[in-house]
């Protein structure tokens, strides 16, 4: 039985923050789904900064087919899910199936990976009250706002739930999912 996790996303999202999660866990074993609002192909985008800006700057990116719409999602066929950065959140979070989705892993107690703008949707969801999490660094006051404790550093690990704050942490990032997941949902 393949166990499978579920990486939710839109167009706009940081190319590496949807790619790297995606490969890292396919390279583990673990079947990995994307799901975005549609079945489409969507357009991400790269972040990057550059020097006298006082903000990150936002190229395009890959494109990357989205294998089910938040509709077509059932929950109780994964074992965990991720969710990537980038703009995508800031419109994400306004999507009521997504919010059910998100609400149910939470619920179920089954791992979360979210990182840079990925936990305006768990904040959108009530999800992040009396937690500890990181993300990208500007949210802070958003953090907080949804009754979070924000921590400035690579990785954060509550429970099932691991955030970090930008794709330059991909790899505490993605060492400490694994080793949530594999108590949660170990292979085979």
């Amino acid at each position: 039985m393949n166990v499978k996790i579920l990486i939710v996303t839109g167009d706009a999202a940081e190319s590496l923050e949807v790619l790297y999660p995606y490969q890292r866990l396919r390279e583990e074993g673990y079947e990995v789904h994307v799901a975005a609002p549609a079945r489409k192909k969507l357009q991400f985008v790269v972040h990057d900064f550059e020097p006298g800006f006082d903000t990150y700057t936002e190229k395009p990116g890959y494109t990357w087919p989205a294998d089910l719409a938040f509709s077509e999602v059932d929950p109780g066929d994964y074992a965990a899910i991720v969710i990537p950065g980038g703009r995508a959140p800031e419109y994400l979070r306004n999507d009521p199936e997504l919010r059910k989705i998100l609400k149910s892993f939470f619920d179920a107690d089954k791992p979360v990976a979210q990182i840079c703008h990925g936990p305006l949707l768990t904040a959108a969801t009530g999800s992040l009250t009396g937690r500890r999490v990181t993300s990208y660094p500007a949210l802070e006051l958003d953090m907080q706002a949804a009754g979070a404790s924000f921590q400035d550093t690579e990785a954060v690990v509550d429970g099932t739930l691991v955030s970090s704050r930008a794709w330059p942490d991909h790899p505490a990032w993605m060492r400490e999912f694994l080793r949530v997941l594999r108590a949660k949902a170990p292979l085979g």
